[in-house]
């Protein structure tokens, strides 16, 4: 059964930090690119950044490129977000997801939410200002 679960997320002020977690399994984790993207209320869903676990290359959104660093660790089939500088609009629930894949570089849009396969349950986050 594959199975990927987040955790990691809460509360924090902003110009605070959190650490994401993406724990997968019921698949290869080396074929598969993983994504984080994140849904605010009354807002659609958006990608934030995914990395390919094969050949290490990641991928940001502007909106969080320098503030956020993807990471995994192929040891754990874990996937990392390391998010700093956080804001009041990153405010929104965080899911990991997998689509297939060894690279970032070669998906001409890396972060189509419909080209992913399998999806967390999701972790919240409140930026409070």
């Amino acid at each position: 059964e594959v199975q990927l679960v987040e955790s990691g997320g809460g509360l924090v002020q902003a110009g605070g930090s959190l650490r994401l977690s993406c724990a997968a399994s019921g698949f290869t984790f080396d074929d598969y690119v993983i994504g984080w993207f994140r849904q605010a209320p009354g807002k659609e869903r958006e990608g934030v950044s995914c990395i390919s676990s094969s050949d290490g290359s990641t991928y940001y959104e502007d909106s969080v490129r320098g503030r956020f660093t993807i990471s995994s660790n192929n040891a754990k089939n874990t996937v990392y977000l390391q998010m700093n500088s956080l804001k009041p609009e990153d405010t929104a629930v965080y899911y990991c997801a997998a689509r297939p894949g060894h690279s970032v570089v070669v998906f001409t849009t890396p972060l189509n939410w419909y080209e992913y396969d399998y999806w967390g349950q999701g972790t919240r986050i409140t930026v409070s200002s």
